[in-house]
């Protein structure tokens, strides 16, 4: 696993550096900060390829490495088993602060976390440029020995140096993008060769996009009449290593929460329709500067969507809503909006919804200060277009209650996923888990108010709208311990069923020429969660039509033809057709198709290109053996020269013979 190149323009630009033949060094284990000397100083054979713990991982040690980088090769953190209980996050004190609503011209008061350091434990790791590669390895016996290689050949003894042979690594991630976006993006365009190379690509992924009414996507722009409340949630995460983005608390949590309240309006937007149409939206790409959000703004402004602005009515946002054994969630709005009289008399109505809906239940929902900003939010996209009635639901009053935001820790052990002994995979799944009953009160509460926002009145439907713990408690299984299972099986189409995998998913974005597995699996959630059976045929299903003749249906539904399960004592599945109104919609930042790389009002963030990832361990030999068996080599080459020399110029007589006549004939 190893640490990926992203760059931008107005954030800090970070990056790894690596060799095209790869980084050579030799194995260093860190046993402490203090041992760093013989790294950068002391030691007589760099340079080294550093193995460090995670209790190592710490910013004062990787900027000390940064510092000395002519002497390091790379370095390897050996992944632990179990969460760090001090906390640890890579990423910044002020996540997204460059891309927010707050700046100069929006109440620069609280620009730039002015009032809330939303992350105080951010170490800006994940920020910085180094100029050696970094991976990450589980504490496993292949890792164990590669240490042992160490102990064997390198480990100083008495201060002593160590004799040779002496045991190295190589690693190999090449990466071929440069400098910045701007950059990079320029560089592309450039095609002097028959197969001109692409060294980076712009990050995003799709939106996964559903409503309580269909909407014609060929009908673009506004709707007359058409009022929508925005039920919002993040799918994307990150750490430090890009292929172990778990995000369970930061995006899972919020995600999770919104399907399950979608599932349980779906009986109640079905029977009788509110006044107001709700549209869920699970933006992707929100942690590099609200790429998602960002771009259905700008399609709804640009006519580009089948809704515009004007048809939002307000929006409720789901953040990080894992509650750790706290009966408490924070109601989250933005005090300058809410100057506008209106915009706030919608607000304080939309307060009032939340709290009447968790009546009788076991959570309560508070207000931070009036004059508190809003925390790192996709809304915040919105409201830097117009002043739009909202609230952003989270678990923390001002600071994230979250010790590991954007991390690797950010996982099942951290949302208090615990399973009891001995439960085989089957029964783990339909175990609920104290951290799904929690949510399931979440999205109780969420449901309820959505249908009250949405014009919902009547007192019986509202009182039957409750989110299912077994869902809940199986999503949570399916996104942060194994896809690979039961239920995840039965509802996504065949083809997909064999990228399901015995891990947790991974949350980072990603490029946009390929859609992320949290995409997709959620898209198919989302569609059996709010969708109908219907009987037709997969030929059918699969084209976008009820029937041959059906032309207009693949503009307001969309089908997909699903395994299903197996009945009793059968391995034959009994696949069928989901009828929905799931859309994805393009999650590319605007200013890739404005080509503005150097953009202050969108993100510009791009991931490089590289080589293939891998190492290796093997043993060198000094430096003084290496010239002796180099001199060795050049002497014996010089010898075998003269001596083919000598030979060649004396063959005449060295290899002479009774020589037949010139005139001899046959």
């Amino acid at each position: 696993m190893s640490w990926t190149a992203v760059t931008q323009i107005f954030h800090s630009l970070f990056r790894v550096s690596a060799s095209l033949s790869g980084d050579v060094g030799v194995l260093h284990v860190l046993e402490s900060e203090a041992n760093l000397d013989w790294v950068l100083q002391n030691g007589p054979n760099p340079p080294y390829m550093v193995i460090l713990d995670s209790t190592l991982f710490t910013r004062s040690v990787m900027m000390k490495l940064k510092t000395g980088s002519s002497r390091v090769a790379g370095v390897v953190v050996v992944a632990p088993s179990s969460n760090p209980a001090e906390g640890f996050s890579p990423h910044t004190t002020c996540p997204n602060e460059n891309s927010g609503v707050y700046s100069e011209s929006y109440d620069p008061a609280l620009a730039h976390c002015n009032v809330t350091k939303w992350n105080p434990l951010g170490n800006g790791l994940s920020y910085e440029e180094y100029d050696f590669p970094m991976f990450s390895l589980k504490d496993d016996n292949d890792t164990q020995a590669i240490k042992q290689c160490y102990y064997d050949h390198n480990h100083v003894v008495n201060g002593s140096s160590p004799r040779y042979p002496l045991c190295a690594m190589q690693l190999y991630s090449h990466m071929s993008a440069v400098t910045d976006t701007a950059t990079c993006m320029r560089r592309n365009g450039i095609n002097f060769s028959l197969n001109p190379e692409t060294v980076c690509d712009p990050l995003g992924d799709f939106n996964v996009l559903a409503s309580t009414r269909p909407l014609n996507y060929t009908d673009k722009g506004h709707k007359t009449g058409e009022s929508v409340v925005i039920a919002a949630a993040r799918l994307d995460s990150r750490s430090f290593f890009f292929d172990i983005a778990p995000g369970a608390e930061s995006a899972a949590s919020g995600f999770v929460t919104l399907l399950a309240a979608a599932h349980a309006l779906r009986n109640a937007t079905q029977d009788a329709q509110p006044n107001r149409t709700i549209l869920y939206a699970f933006f992707q790409g929100e942690t590099f500067d609200y790429i998602g959000s960002s771009r259905l703004v700008y399609d709804m402004d640009n006519k580009q969507f089948p809704l515009d602005l004007d048809n939002v009515h307000s929006v409720v946002e789901i953040g990080q809503v894992g509650l750790h054994g706290e009966s408490k969630l924070w109601v989250h709005t933005d005090p300058v909006s809410r100057r506008n009289s209106s915009v706030n008399e919608e607000v304080e109505k939309l307060i009032r919804n939340l709290n009447s809906s968790a009546l009788n239940l076991s959570l309560s929902l508070q207000e931070p200060s009036f004059s508190q900003p809003l925390p790192p939010s996709s809304f915040q996209r919105f409201l830097r277009a117009r002043p739009i009635p909202g609230v952003v639901i989270q678990n923390h009053n001002s600071s994230f209650t979250n010790k590991y935001y954007e991390s690797m820790y950010d996982n099942a052990e951290y949302l208090n996923m615990s399973y009891p002994p001995n439960l085989t995979p089957e029964e783990q799944l339909e175990y609920v888990t104290d951290a799904a009953k929690a949510l399931t009160e979440v999205a109780t509460i969420v449901a309820r108010a959505l249908y009250t926002q949405a014009g919902g009145s009547d007192p019986i439907q509202l009182k039957n709208i409750n989110a299912d713990s077994q869902m809940v408690t199986q999503m949570l299984y399916g996104f942060l311990v194994k896809s690979n299972n039961s239920w995840f099986q039965q509802i996504v189409p065949s083809d997909f069923a064999i990228h399901l995998r015995d891990r947790p998913t991974n949350f980072y974005v990603g490029v946009t020429q390929q859609h992320s597995e949290p995409t997709l699996l959620v898209q198919y959630l989302l569609a059996n969660l709010t969708g109908t059976t219907v009987n037709i045929t997969q030929d059918n299903c699969q084209n976008q039509r009820e029937d041959e003749d059906d032309k207009e249906s693949k503009h307001i539904y969309s089908y997909m033809w699903v395994q299903g399960a197996a009945p009793p004592n059968s391995t034959e599945r009994v696949a069928f057709c989901v009828r929905s109104t799931v859309r994805l919609s393009k999650a590319l930042s605007p200013a890739f198709d404005l080509e503005e790389y150097t953009s202050k009002d969108y993100s510009t963030w791009t991931e490089s290109r590289w080589k293939s990832i891998k190492g290796r361990i093997f043993l060198v030999a000094s430096h003084e053996l290496e010239m002796l068996t180099l001199g060795v080599g050049v002497a014996v080459l010089i010898a075998s020269l003269m001596l083919t020399y000598i030979i060649s110029s004396k063959a005449d007589i060295l290899f002479s013979s009774g020589r037949e006549p010139t005139a001899a004939t046959y």
